[in-house]
């Protein structure tokens, strides 16, 4: 790889598979799953129309792992961290009278519409603003996305791949655009290994942690942060004309209500005794909320967090005005 890692890696262990904590990364309506139930108990998606299977969650999971243990080979990897969502539940055919309480396990089956995973490296680590964060590789498969019942089996599936940190304090993960890929023309394991692959290769890891450090040093007064909240909230009801080149905020008026709540009870991100609060803490009150996002939108929101906060900076240390600062 070309991205030098060399200043924050931790002595490396040997190559071999390590437990996970099981710390969620992800809550809203989630369960968490082991590998071998998913591998295991679980029916393949296919296509209507032809009955052919769609790329199955193992299999997704078993690519982003293999691309993991061949860029990273020396390196301490944890098992994936794996939650699902939205099971679609079913039953064989000989069983297709009996009512829903006389089903035997064997007759019953089950896949989940959305799934999503992350493989942590807790081997490569660096610290901001005194919080260990540790790297992170993982996706997103929601097949809701893919509308299976108007495609054909030679057309693309979509995926939601993703290369960034965690936060180990608050197990937020801080995903950026360069680390974060919505590939909406896969159509098999050989495009899907190719995009994996790519996105490990091109990901500048010392600009995102450069970024991260930066927001440590600029701090938002208490003020300040009551008006980020409330544009935040107005933001979706302004005319379709006047949101042109304001950068938007995806997360809702509950996430929103989520971030003030932590401001006053997060012990990890409370302001100082003054009231302000770091851009860094304001991102990871941020990416807390985010964790009550559905599955097939939590990438997506996660990424808008960081370009969020990266604007935000712009209007501190460039002469570019920030709507949300009320500027």
């Amino acid at each position: 790889m070309d991205n030098n890692f060399d200043s924050i890696i931790v002595p490396a262990l040997d190559r071999r598979v390590y437990p996970t904590t099981g710390t969620a990364f992800i809550g809203a309506n989630t369960r968490e799953m082991k590998i071998e139930e998913l591998r295991d108990t679980h029916i393949i998606p296919v296509f209507p129309a032809t009955n052919e299977p769609l790329i199955s969650h193992f299999q997704l999971i078993e690519t982003v792992h293999d691309a993991v243990f061949r860029n990273f080979p020396m390196e301490r990897i944890l098992d994936p961290v794996i939650r699902v969502s939205h099971p679609i539940k079913g039953r064989i055919p000989d069983a297709k009278h009996k009512k829903a309480v006389e089903l035997e396990p064997w007759e019953e089956t089950l896949y989940y519409e959305r799934m999503a995973f992350m493989i942590e490296i807790p081997s490569i680590t660096a610290t901001v603003g005194g919080n260990t964060l540790s790297l992170s590789i993982g996706a997103v498969k929601a097949y809701n996305l893919d509308n299976v019942y108007t495609k054909r089996s030679n057309q693309a599936q979509q995926f939601k791949l993703f290369i960034g940190f965690q936060n180990k304090v608050c197990t937020n993960l801080c995903v950026s655009t360069d680390g974060f890929r919505m590939e909406l023309n896969i159509h098999n394991i050989y495009q899907l290994r190719q995009a994996v692959e790519s996105l490990i290769m091109s990901y500048q890891l010392e600009n995102q942690l450069q970024q991260l450090n930066k927001w440590e040093d600029i701090h938002l007064t208490e003020s300040q942060f009551a008006q980020v909240v409330g544009r935040c909230r107005m933001f979706k009801h302004l005319p379709e004309g006047e949101k042109l080149g304001i950068p938007p905020m995806l997360l809702g008026d509950q996430q929103l209500g989520m971030v003030v709540r932590s401001y006053y009870a997060d012990d990890n991100f409370a302001p100082r005794g003054d009231g302000s609060l770091s851009l860094w803490k304001l991102y990871n009150l941020l990416t807390g909320a985010n964790k009550s996002t559905y599955i097939d939108q939590f990438l997506d929101r996660g990424v808008n967090a960081t370009d969020f906060v990266g604007e935000l900076n712009k209007g501190f240390t460039t002469s570019k005005v920030s709507w949300y600062l009320g500027k």
